[in-house]
């Protein structure tokens, strides 16, 4: 079964590390103190046969060879309870300090010999035991000095420290899942705050943010990251609200006029002439929304990714000519001069179509706010890597406050005159869109009263 809750999850993985430690921390405690004990034992032992053989070699002068006597005097002198002290001489026990039998006592005694050293029998008594063997210096015989310890009291402590821990694991564990528990609910309770202040926030306050108060450092990057999440949502949504409310306006503006010319025209009988004026009106506003809605649908798009480029080589020097020539004629009219600078051939390849709406833009733009008199200038200039375009104008320029703006969607520094001069405050959206889908750039400097210029930028 899949545990869904992530604080069980992490209690869980919590106890189980917690036992597989406790588990080798009890294994490895164990280990030592069962090595501990042997070699106690190992250092008893054989601390009490070298010293049972030294007083059998004392006995044995002192009795003059009488090894029965002298054996009986070493076993007496058994320091240490428990332990078995026999003297085995060529197989048979002279004195032992135990009533085992003789043949268990010799057989041990014949091991030890073999072994040399400390060794374990665990056919001797229920838990076996450890021995040890000294020889004793006996001219011309074989003699054994055997110390020999049951484990009956080592496996007793053994089995005790054993139910120490079989019943110390359960409640280790039990508790250590209990404060794992507790432990997963404090870290995780400012993800709770979070999911909280989450769920309260609507497209109505997105303002808000989230507060964590001191939590751990991790917590505060993804709140930190959270916020920077609805700030842009903010924005984007502020942005959204301003834009539907703008070309609700500009909507709104053609066809009040379409719908105040047809009514003027239907409330009486008037002549041919008289419709034909209100006819001219309504298809000049119909135009005009023909082209705001192309401009919304293709600014739309834009922001969608849908707009494919149709690449294809060109001169752009040829298309800013065209662009300057289809200008010229509405700039005339406005006593405005319009110069091209394009000197050389300039091999591009991009959208030919779009391109020419981002100079035709830049170019109309710059008539819009140019007064009678003025001039406008377009300059193509080619460098190793990438092309400039560069509009300028004489005309009234862009305040300070503006600069920041110029490039948002339905913005107009001189909203009565744009409005009336067919402008949307769409153009410069347009131009950075194209500019930005050519991985180019759109860059502007202005004086106040003086002028403007912009500056296209597009990678070759």
């Amino acid at each position: 079964m899949t545990i869904r809750s992530f604080r069980l999850r992490l209690t869980a993985w919590y106890l189980l590390l917690f036992s597989l430690l406790f588990v080798a921390f009890s294994a490895f405690l164990y280990g030592v103190l069962s090595n501990g004990l042997r070699e106690r034992v190992d250092e008893t032992l054989g601390s009490e046969a070298g010293t049972a053989a030294g007083m059998y070699e004392d006995e044995l002068s002192e009795t003059h060879g009488d090894r029965q006597a002298s054996a009986a005097e070493a076993v007496a002198g058994a320091r240490f309870a428990g332990t078995v002290v026999a003297v085995v001489a060529e197989g048979r026990v002279l004195a032992a300090s135990t009533r085992s039998p003789e043949g268990d006592l010799a057989a041990v005694a014949a091991r030890a010999a073999a072994a040399g050293s400390v060794t374990a029998f665990p056919q001797y008594g229920k838990y076996g035991a450890r021995a040890a063997a000294r020889r004793a210096g006996d001219p011309g015989r074989q003699v054994l000095i055997l110390a020999l310890l049951p484990l009956d009291a080592i496996a007793a402590e053994l089995r005790t420290v054993r139910r120490a821990l079989f019943v110390a694991l359960p409640l280790i564990l039990g508790l250590a899942g209990l404060g794992g528990f507790l432990l997963a609910t404090r870290s995780l309770e400012p993800l709770a705050s979070m999911a909280r202040q989450a769920h309260e926030i609507g497209d109505s306050s997105l303002h808000k943010r989230l507060e964590i108060g001191g939590a751990a450092e991790e917590l505060q990057v993804l709140a930190a990251s959270f916020n920077a999440l609805l700030a842009r949502l903010d924005q984007s949504f502020e942005t959204m609200r301003r834009f539907v409310a703008d070309a609700s306006h500009e909507l709104r503006t053609p066809l009040a006029v379409i719908r105040g010319e047809a009514d003027v025209a239907l409330t009486r009988e008037r002549g041919a002439e008289e419709y034909r004026e209100s006819l001219a009106v309504i298809l000049d506003e119909s135009r005009r929304l023909s082209r705001l809605v192309d401009d919304l649908l293709n600014l739309a798009r834009a922001d969608s990714g849908h707009v494919p480029l149709v690449v294809r080589e060109f001169y752009f020097n040829d298309l800013l000519a065209e662009c300057c020539r289809s200008a010229l004629a509405g700039a005339a009219a406005l006593g405005i001069e319009v110069e091209c600078l394009a000197p050389r051939d300039a091999p591009f390849r991009g959208d030919e179509d779009l391109l020419r709406r981002l100079v035709m833009n830049l170019l109309d733009n710059a008539i819009r706010y140019t007064p009678r008199g003025g001039q406008v200038s377009a300059a193509l200039e080619q460098s190793p890597g990438y092309i400039q375009i560069r509009i300028s104008d004489t005309g009234t320029g862009i305040a300070p406050e503006d600069a920041a703006r110029v490039f948002e969607r339905f913005y107009r520094a001189d909203q009565a005159r744009s409005r009336q001069d067919g402008g949307f405050g769409l153009g410069l959206s347009i131009v950075q869109w194209i500019a930005e889908a050519h991985r180019g750039t759109v860059k502007f400097s202005s004086q106040l009263g003086a002028g403007s210029v912009f500056t296209v930028t597009l990678p070759l």
